[in-house]
């Protein structure tokens, strides 16, 4: 039922390769030049993201353990949550950009001298 984990094991390095760096970085401060005029929702778009790349995991995993058709069915059920969390956190982060960009940008504080 699972097929060849052959092509399980070769789609999760190729899922870690092109989907983990990406979160990571932008959790630890940078921000791909696509989205640097959208900075107050960065962390929630990097965990969405590691959402994504959980439903990869989740899935691939008990395949290549050729696991039983109940626990692949279960383990793709748990993935639709990680959809449904990607969406909020894409919606979230959305709406979080949108309430920084009406407020304006902030002028940097002047020293009282």
């Amino acid at each position: 039922m699972n097929g060849n984990p052959l092509y399980h094991w070769v789609a999760l390095a190729v899922s870690t390769a092109l989907m983990l760096p990406v979160p990571v970085a932008m959790l630890a401060g940078w921000a791909p030049p696509w989205m640097r005029k959208r900075q107050a929702g960065m962390r929630l778009r990097a965990y969405g993201f590691l959402c994504f790349y959980a439903l990869v995991l989740i899935n691939a995993i008990p395949r290549i353990a050729d696991a039983s058709y109940e626990t692949v069915m279960a383990c793709m059920n748990v993935g639709l949550g990680f959809i449904a969390a990607a969406a909020v956190l894409f919606l979230l982060a959305e709406r979080k950009d949108s309430r920084a960009q009406a407020a304006g940008p902030v002028e940097p504080a002047r020293s009282q001298r």
